[in-house]
């Protein structure tokens, strides 16, 4: 069903796209975005910043077992997976933790690290909202942002409830049991799971609360930081806003994006959601929708450049793994 939806998402995010491009005209939109000019690439470079406060949050909860420029990459090809890639939300958390897995080898301590930090990173990511909010309603006092606010009430139990089954303790060796009584216990998806020390893992992080400060402020000072591409992108398109009114900007669209989940990489419906809070600083439509196209640009160049040094590092590692069992065969055949 989550795959269906995926597949039907992308030709409403194309209808949504195309149509925006079409009513604010294509013509004036890129004659904005060549006034910037070649300047705008500098934002491609700069997405790696936040990227390193969440990684350095992420190292926090791995206990400083993994080295940060390692994490750092890591964290660039999840990101890309999971904005560029047609796969499920969690896709770049389970690559995550496979190559996580090439400097750790504890398979328990790796996943519950990530599954740590999501739920942490849904708490900032309502902090970041309710920010923007406040921003919003300070600088216009619009009903759009209490249309926001209350959307973010309402969905807020959800993520409570999942933090209080895992700080529960049991939720995984209880998948674990389901998964082998109807899979059967050799089903080869449950090598090398184990429910119970995934759930101790996950229940020594979660009451860790320094812990889990630590990585809040890293991740939410990361996302405050992102919000420069946005007050920068606009800056070089000749309409420089606030701090706070990038921070608004930046953090509202973040949670459209969340919540059309069901749309590939947010297709259209990001780009709708700046050209409408744009405005609302007194940005015209064509300015933001350049804004709009600026941003999914950078996405896609920082995106693919990330997805290429993955599988660069995958044939690395592939064709290694082949001279060490050639190497291991040739000391056999000696013996």
């Amino acid at each position: 069903m989550t795959k269906w939806l995926k597949w039907a998402g992308w030709p409403i995010g194309i209808a949504i796209f195309i149509a925006l491009v079409v009513r604010d005209g294509a013509a004036d939109v890129m004659h904005v975005i060549a006034q910037a000019g070649l300047a705008l690439l500098w934002l491609v470079p700069f997405h790696a910043v936040p990227l390193l406060f969440d990684a350095y949050g992420w190292r926090i909860l791995l206990r400083g077992r993994v080295p940060l420029p390692f994490l750092w990459w890591v964290a660039t090809v999840r990101e890309a997976v999971s904005r560029l890639l047609p796969v499920l939300a969690v896709g770049g958390e389970i690559v995550g933790i496979r190559l996580a897995r090439w400097r750790l080898r504890d398979a328990s301590a790796v996943s519950a690290s990530v599954i740590v930090e999501v739920l942490v990173t849904i708490a900032v990511q309502y902090a970041f909202s309710a920010l923007g909010v406040v921003l919003i309603l300070a600088a216009t006092g619009g009903d759009h942002a209490r249309t926001i606010a209350l959307a973010l009430v309402l969905s807020l139990p959800l993520p409570i409830v999942t933090a209080l089954l895992l700080r529960r303790g049991g939720v995984f060796r209880a998948i674990e049991r389901f998964a082998a009584s109807a899979l059967g216990s050799e089903h080869r998806l449950l090598q090398g799971i184990d429910g119970a020390k995934l759930d101790a893992e996950i229940d020594a992080l979660m009451t860790r609360t320094g812990v889990l400060v630590r990585t809040f402020v890293w991740q939410f000072l990361g996302y405050l930081i992102g919000a420069l591409e946005t007050y920068w992108a606009l800056a070089l398109l000749g309409h420089p806003v606030s701090a706070g009114g990038a921070i608004a900007i930046e953090a509202l669209t973040q949670a459209v994006r969340h919540a059309a989940f069901m749309v590939p990489a947010g297709l259209g419906v990001q780009e709708v959601a700046v050209v409408l809070l744009a405005q609302m600083f007194g940005i015209d439509r064509e300015v933001g929708l350049s804004l709009a196209l600026v941003k999914r640009m950078r996405e896609v160049i920082f995106g693919c450049v990330a997805l290429l040094s993955w599988q660069w590092a995958e044939i690395v590692v592939a064709r290694r793994g082949v001279r060490q069992a050639q190497s291991q065969r040739d000391v056999n055949l000696v013996r």
